[in-house]
């Protein structure tokens, strides 16, 4: 049964210009000042959210883009502070890129974060899809099997690191500790210091391509997943797919169980007038996100026509119509949202877990009234 309600914000700063019509996304530059607002922005949302009953406001890790669209670098920084001037709202690491950094590190900046806001950030892991973050940063991207061994091994030693009180590791990527002496005697095992206050620590991941070997591993050490709102689309076949390898690893679950599914949406009076208020944003969003392979797979005409004005309605990708005739959109009142999220919630009896936002590009003022409008009339259905 739906209960807990979140948000997502991938970071972007209000744009000039919005649209198929508006500037292409490779020509997008702005001010370090300006870039900076990300950060005011996301005061804003958490300060709206705090008060309205939601669970967990979730960012995204993004480095280097100039272009505005994903600015936050360091999830667990922001959410320290943001919990610091709110009250009972989470947030969450939706995610920390895991080939960007050493596990370690990673592993030490969570546990500060989990004890100095006693529990309210939520730990986050994911391999990346912008070449020119994780390849600078010194993790692969374009070899996609080196990818995901090195992030396989990484979120193994992350686990060592937080429910172990002194591990080692040997791997093909790293050995952990390394074999060296430290003051009078050879280095066998480490202890990371500290460790999180509360174990076990609750992590989330991303269902994208939902491989079996990609849902064995996450249910190995017991990752919960987030389908849909950049990840996927919203389908039954990834949510089978995850309580299938619970079902091969000897754990009954209920279809949805230990899932929080993403739906993009926009609430206006009818369907007609939420359309037409969002479909610029919903082009914004297909201009940055149809290249990355989040459109499902383009063809390099499609590919051009995106990176070029006008072009978006050209380029043969689906419309928002469309998106919500899939149910990865919702336009329309809120009753009929609340409706929907029922029919969902009968669908996949064991989703208690619901991610909505507002599309890349929509503005500070726009996305505070939605998520206003949807605390106020859509989650007090579901208390």
């Amino acid at each position: 049964m739906i209960k807990r309600f979140s948000s997502l914000f991938a970071g972007h700063v209000d744009f000039e210009d919005i649209g198929e019509d508006a500037t292409p996304v490779n020509e997008r530059r702005y001010s370090n000042e300006h870039l900076m607002t990300v950060f005011s922005k996301s005061e804003a949302m958490a300060k709206c959210m705090d008060g309205l009953g939601y669970d967990t406001l979730w960012f995204a890790e993004h480095h280097f883009q100039h272009e505005g669209y994903e600015v936050i670098p360091n999830v667990l920084m922001l959410s320290q502070h943001l919990a610091s001037i709110t009250k009972n709202l989470r947030f969450g690491c939706g995610f920390n890129i895991t080939p960007m950094w050493h596990p370690l590190r990673m592993a030490e900046d969570y546990a500060v974060a989990d004890i100095l806001t006693d529990g309210r950030v939520v730990f986050g892991v994911g391999r990346g899809y912008h070449t020119r973050e994780v390849e600078t940063l010194g993790g692969p991207m374009l070899d996609k099997e080196a990818n995901r061994e090195i992030f396989e091994e990484q979120v193994d030693i992350l686990f060592k690191a937080f429910h172990e009180e002194s591990f080692s590791h040997k791997g093909k990527y790293y050995t952990l500790p390394p074999n060296v002496p430290y003051r009078g005697y050879e280095l066998e095992e480490l202890t990371l210091v500290p460790r999180p206050k509360h174990l076990p620590v609750e992590c989330w991941q991303p269902v994208v391509s939902a491989t079996d070997r990609g849902l064995d591993f996450m249910v190995k050490h017991g990752i919960k997943g987030v389908i849909g709102g950049g990840a996927a689309l919203l389908a039954e076949g990834p949510i089978q797919s995850f309580q299938q390898a619970h079902i091969r690893a000897g754990q009954d679950v209920a279809l949805g169980e230990n899932l929080c599914l993403g739906i993009s949406y926009h609430l206006a009076p009818t369907k007609e007038q939420a359309i037409s208020e969002a479909e610029k944003y919903f082009q914004e969003h297909a201009k940055m996100f149809g290249p990355l392979g989040f459109l499902g797979r383009l063809k390099p005409e499609q590919i051009e026509s995106l990176g070029k004005r006008g072009g978006v309605s050209k380029s043969g990708i689906p419309t928002l119509t469309q998106a919500c005739d899939t149910a990865s959109w919702y336009c329309g009142p809120p009753e009929g949202f609340i409706e929907f999220l029922k029919e969902v919630g009968e669908k996949f009896p064991g989703l208690d877990h619901v991610n909505v936002q507002s599309a890349m590009g929509t503005p500070e003022s726009v996305m505070i009234e939605q998520l206003e409008w949807f605390g106020k009339e859509v989650i007090p259905a579901f208390s």
